[in-house]
Order: structure tokens, then sequence, then C-alpha cells
């Protein structure tokens, strides 16, 4: 093998490498929520409250509805998704790409003193 030729099959092959980590995802970071058994209802990252998020990022909501009484509805700029339904209970989870403002959570049946916000910058 030549020199020559040597020489440019390492520059492909780190080319090639750049190329596809470039282009790798970043798997998005997790925002735990949960609803009951009781009558509470939390979003946490990381373990502590969420307050602020940001925009344009991708996040999955992993929801742990934990009572058949209860949903989880997440409202904000574009946004309007109940992701447990009454009845449900389990876990589900899905990914979105917030953008800026202000998001709420709550319990559409006990709305008025199960529910939470956080900000979007």
């Amino acid at each position: 093998m030549s020199r020559r030729f040597g020489t440019a099959a390492v520059v492909s092959v780190v080319a090639l490498s750049l190329v596809l980590a470039g282009n790798a995802s970043v798997a998005p970071k997790t925002v735990v929520g949960t609803v009951g058994p009781g009558f509470t209802i939390t979003l946490k990252l990381n373990g502590s409250k969420v307050t602020k998020l940001k925009a344009g990022v991708k996040y999955r909501f992993a929801i742990s509805d934990r009572s058949s009484i209860h949903d989880f509805h997440l409202e904000g700029p574009g946004l309007d998704k109940v992701i447990t339904a009454v009845d449900f209970t389990g876990t589900k989870s899905i990914v979105l790409k917030l953008k800026k403002g202000t998001y709420m959570f709550e319990c559409d049946p006990h709305e008025s003193f199960m529910h939470g916000s956080f900000k979007v910058a």
C-alpha cells in the first residue's frame, strides 16, 4: 500500500467519523411526572422540582399515573396534551420540543388544587 493511499484512507475514516458523530442524536433528558395516588401532582428533572426548562430542546416526559381518578394534562405555547387520561393507571411517555413561554400541568378533575407550572426560556 502506498503512503498516499494510506494517508487518504485515514483522512476518509476520520472525516466519516466526524460526520456520523455530528448526526448522532443525543437522548432527550427525562422529566418525571407523577399524579396520585392521593391528591398530588409533581414534575421533576434529576430529582428536583421543574421550574425552568430550555426552549428548543427535546425532553421526554415520563408520567406515572397512580390513580384512576386523575389525569395529567400539559398546556403551553402550541401545546395542549392530556398525557394520561382519567381511568388510566400506569406510565406513559412522550417526547416534546418546547417553545418559549409558561407551561401549566394539572389534573383536570381537580385542577383547582392539583396543578403546577414552569417556564421555558
